[in-house]
């Protein structure tokens, strides 16, 4: 598993600046939080307390897309999932909501080119890190997959690093590769010229990656987002289940050595 610094936790009234409908049930929310857009690293989130549902007492996990230390913001793409992400629609300018963070252990730069693979919202909490590699220059690529094209939201961002277009697939073949993105990371894998994989997504394709780049002899990395209820490691509502026992999503992971992860 991940070996990074063990996070530090903070409480922060977070201010919304702007949130706007990017694609189909998707969402991006820039929030003012000067504290948290100091301290976030690459794979870490923050857990939210939704103003007006207060009756709803648990807080909502969301990974961090960017965070702009300057400005003192961070943004964050949510998919309307159920009652909680659907209310977090209305938020309009001038409101507030709670935030702790930094939470959670992030990616880990390993020596070597490095493939990046987003599927659907995961594309996300890869974005800080593939920003960081960019600023180290260091070599990457990226694989972005979606079920159709406009659900590409991060891919004009992504594009921006690389000075090109990353490589897509897309479930109904409206952009990119037809079908899932498993293809073109088995083909970037052939070709030998990556060292680690990042992959952050659904689960079966989490663990089909980390499949691929078990065959590849090739170190990946996984970030398990699970259901969260205290986000600080008390409740074990977010275990994973890990060659050395259950492990927490929250405080051990969300990014784990995928040859750990018992799939």
């Amino acid at each position: 598993m991940c070996d990074c610094a063990t996070s530090k936790h903070f409480d922060e009234r977070a201010r919304v600046l702007s949130n706007e409908q990017v694609g189909p049930r998707l969402y991006k929310i820039v929030l003012e939080a000067p504290k948290m857009a100091a301290a976030i690293e690459p794979g870490q989130f923050v857990h939210m307390q939704l103003t007006g549902m207060e009756a709803h007492i648990l807080r909502r996990p969301f990974s961090v897309y960017r965070a702009d230390r300057e400005a003192g913001t961070i943004e964050i793409i949510y998919q309307t999932v159920g009652e909680g992400t659907q209310f977090m629609t209305t938020y309009e300018p001038g409101v507030s909501c709670m935030l702790i963070g930094a939470m959670g252990h992030g990616w880990q730069v390993e020596e070597g080119a490095s493939l990046i693979v987003g599927g659907g919202v995961g594309a996300a909490p890869l974005f800080l890190f593939a920003e960081k590699l960019a600023a180290e220059g260091r070599a990457f690529e990226v694989v972005l997959g979606a079920q159709t094209a406009s659900m590409l939201v991060t891919r004009d961002d992504y594009a921006q690093l690389l000075g090109r277009d990353p490589i897509v697939a897309t479930d109904d073949g409206s952009a990119g590769y037809a079908g899932f993105c498993t293809e073109p990371v088995r083909e970037a894998l052939a070709s030998g010229a990556y060292a680690t994989v990042y992959c952050c997504g659904p689960e079966p394709l989490m663990r089909a990656v980390a499949a691929l780049a078990d065959e590849a002899g090739v170190t990946c990395y996984v970030s398990m987002e699970k259901r969260m209820a205290c986000g600080v490691g008390a409740c074990l509502s977010c275990v994973v289940q890990t060659t050395a026992g259950k492990r927490r999503s929250c405080v051990d992971g969300p990014v784990f050595d995928a040859k750990d992860v018992v799939w």
